[in-house]
């Protein structure tokens, strides 16, 4: 079921919370087109090749109907995920942002991502996507190793990963690496030398994520054996050590990065920023004077298209209710190293601090987060344990 935005007086019409200020506010752009579905994905993404023109006559569409909910407001970063939005030609994405900048104010050293699949990738066409606008390069490598490669159900191998990599070196100033461990019959030699192949490339930002079997896929209806948790702590002591003898520092849960190049798009996500989402199935968190909305545009592509080109691109849309807030603050500030300072939880929710002062009460009994009068951070052990200490937010 498809929606139109509702009229702006709508999301401005008085209510429980007051916002002194909005927070900072990013764009993310979904292009849903994969060569091949991953096993262990769970994102909207579909196989086959992207009707690009059309697709992208929708996302622009889809931009104009949403813009009354951002107007006058300045976007930091632009993301373009997925799917494989290296799919699309440089071209493609060059008339794609040429477009966003004509309707959308753009901070000057706006952050740009492109995340770029090694299966798509040709000579020269990461140095297209930079001539296009694009400053910043997420590959997606996950491995080196050509059978784990092929476990994970990946369209590249290892020399294709490394041929990618060492042109996003070449032509971007920040990239970043994709790797995941605990995959199926890994061992700690297997990350061992995958940790020394992506390091031997230089990456100023390294996202390492743990495996995990999500609902609705192919893995949860056919679970792989992966390596017991005891492997998996001492795989995730290894990335520490190792990341921290190459000068990378663990500033997100799964993040590592050289100063000054953290992913401030992510960034703006874990700080319980502001995102306007378009594309199919994109998520969007939208700050009003009196309210927090989110919504999710339609997930099937062939259905999106049609329904944006009307102006009829969202198919949820709704207050995040007041004593959820919380919750869905500390879900995201907890995974930063730095935490959150007491000051962005108020302007970012419009809540008092005595809103979370009973979980903050619990998580410094438990020896989860440690505080002074300002900030608020999560120790080692809470970082261990982000989940049970996320939980002490619920609602």
């Amino acid at each position: 079921m498809s929606q139109a935005p509702q009229d702006i007086t709508h999301y401005m019409r008085p209510g429980l919370l007051q916002l002194s200020s909005l927070p900072p506010l990013s764009l993310y752009v979904h292009l849903p087109w994969c060569l091949k579905k991953c096993p262990y994905c769970d994102f909207n993404s579909h196989e086959g090749t992207p009707p690009e023109a059309a697709y992208i006559d929708a996302l622009l569409a889809d931009l104009d109907a949403a813009l009354p909910m951002v107007w006058g407001r300045s976007v930091q970063t632009i993301f373009i995920g997925g799917g494989t939005p290296s799919l699309f030609s440089p071209q493609a994405i060059d008339t794609l942002l040429a477009q966003i900048r004509a309707r959308l104010r753009l901070v000057a050293d706006a952050e740009i991502t492109l995340e770029a699949n090694p299966g798509t990738f040709e000579k020269d066409r990461f140095r297209a996507y930079r001539a296009a606008g694009v400053t910043r390069l997420s590959v997606g490598v996950q491995s080196f190793n050509d059978t784990m490669l092929q476990r994970l159900g990946r369209v590249h191998d290892a020399a294709q990963a490394r041929a990618a990599l060492e042109e996003a070196a070449q032509v971007f100033d920040t990239f970043n690496l994709d790797l995941m461990y605990a995959l199926p019959g890994q061992s700690l030699q297997d990350l061992s030398a995958d940790l020394e192949q992506a390091l031997s490339f230089k990456p100023p930002h390294l996202s390492i994520y743990h495996l995990t079997i999500e609902p609705n896929t192919y893995f949860a209806k056919f679970p792989p054996e992966v390596p017991e948790d005891d492997l998996a702590y001492d795989m995730l002591d290894l990335i520490t050590e190792r990341t921290g003898q190459a000068g990378l520092a663990r500033y997100e849960i799964s993040a590592y990065a050289r100063p000054d190049h953290h992913a401030r798009h992510n960034l703006n996500y874990w700080q319980f920023g502001d995102y306007l989402g378009i594309g199919a199935g994109a998520h969007s968190k939208l700050s009003f004077a009196h309210r927090v909305v989110r919504q999710v545009r339609l997930r099937d592509p062939r259905l999106y298209m049609s329904e944006a080109l009307q102006g009829r691109a969202i198919a949820q849309d709704s207050d995040v209710a007041r004593d959820a807030l919380p919750f869905e603050f500390m879900l995201n500030a907890l995974r930063l190293r730095q935490g959150f300072s007491l000051a962005e939880f108020q302007a970012h929710t419009g809540l008092a601090i005595t809103a979370i002062a009973q979980g903050l009460e619990e998580a410094e009994r438990r020896g989860l987060i440690a505080r002074d009068l300002k900030r608020v951070w999560p120790t080692e052990r809470g970082f261990d344990f982000l989940s049970d200490l996320q939980a002490l937010f619920l609602p």
